[in-house]
């Protein structure tokens, strides 16, 4: 005897279930559903007896591993049920999503993932922009915002999303027309080698680590962008510092070869940025959730 089909969750378990794990709030979900919060409690209860699965994690509604992909397929249901009949794909409307992202983050972290995010929400169409990390500049408004830096922006709402970690390298080449370089952590290495410098990346980190007494570097190649920073020592410039991270593409490829078996943790760190109320918007709070998933 064949065994009877899975028990479909009230609609309402389902709203409030998107609500909340949009809003990470369950007052603002009642205000949204004009519901208490204890009905809002009560429905989260029972959505999680009738699915079988733990749809928070935290006390700040954090959604679970199991909660955040249900919650995708909870989206597109909804979606389905507000299409209207008689209206073709194509007349869909799609919910319109700008993001600010700075050049390399996007190659090297963001596109290769978002087609994820495209199959889970298809109804969010993406615009996106360059942004020049540290001086947070974007050519047209934006919704979400990659920042690079220290973080702790006054005008923006924030989430931590990469933390890396550097150390030096150098190309193939470079290394055998001008190492050895055992460890990179002496000042005559230092002092022998070509010192690839960017803003982004200060040799100031790597010589307070290594102990060694030097200023800035205040000649060399420069570069503003990591992906250059990373092109310029896979092409002979010099020695630059390598995010493990964002340049592990360089790394694998053997296009650079690291000198130092020892990383140390860079004072710079990617963050997604909002300005306040954004994350009402389903589809702001949508992707911040999925981009923090993503990239753990």
């Amino acid at each position: 005897m064949s065994s009877s089909p899975a028990r479909i969750p009230p609609i309402q378990c389902l709203l409030t279930f998107e609500a909340v794990a949009r809003l990470r709030s369950a007052t603002l979900a009642a205000d949204e559903l004009s519901v208490t919060p204890s009905a809002v409690s009560h429905r989260l209860r029972q959505l999680e007896a009738l699915v079988g699965l733990k749809l928070f994690s935290r006390q700040d509604f954090g959604l679970t591993t199991e909660g955040a992909h249900y919650l995708a397929q909870v989206r597109i249901g909804l979606q389905a049920l507000r299409q209207l009949p008689g209206h073709s794909a194509q007349e869909k409307r799609l919910t319109r999503l700008r993001l600010a992202v700075p050049p390399t983050f996007s190659r090297q972290m963001l596109l290769p993932r978002l087609a994820l995010f495209r199959s889970q929400f298809p109804d969010v169409e993406l615009s996106m922009q360059v942004a020049i990390p540290l001086l947070d500049v974007t050519a047209e408004e934006a919704d979400l915002e990659i920042r690079f830096g220290v973080g702790g922006y006054a005008d923006v709402e924030e989430l931590r999303l990469l933390d890396d970690e550097i150390t030096p390298v150098c190309s193939p080449d470079y290394l055998r027309e001008n190492g050895p370089f055992d460890g990179f952590d002496t000042l005559e290495q230092v002092q022998a080698a070509h010192l690839i410098r960017s803003p982004l990346e200060p040799w100031g980190t790597w010589f307070r680590h290594c102990g060694i007494a030097l200023p800035e570097p205040d000649a060399g190649a420069q570069f503003n962008d990591a992906g250059l920073i990373f092109d310029a020592a896979a092409s002979g410039f010099g020695v630059s510092l390598q995010r493990l991270k964002l340049g592990a593409a360089w790394l694998e490829s053997g296009r650079v070869v690291r000198l130092s078996r020892l990383s140390v943790r860079s004072p710079n760190s990617h963050f997604i940025c909002w300005k306040p109320g954004t994350l009402k918007r389903w589809e702001c709070a949508a992707f911040v959730e999925w981009l923090r998933e993503a990239l753990r």
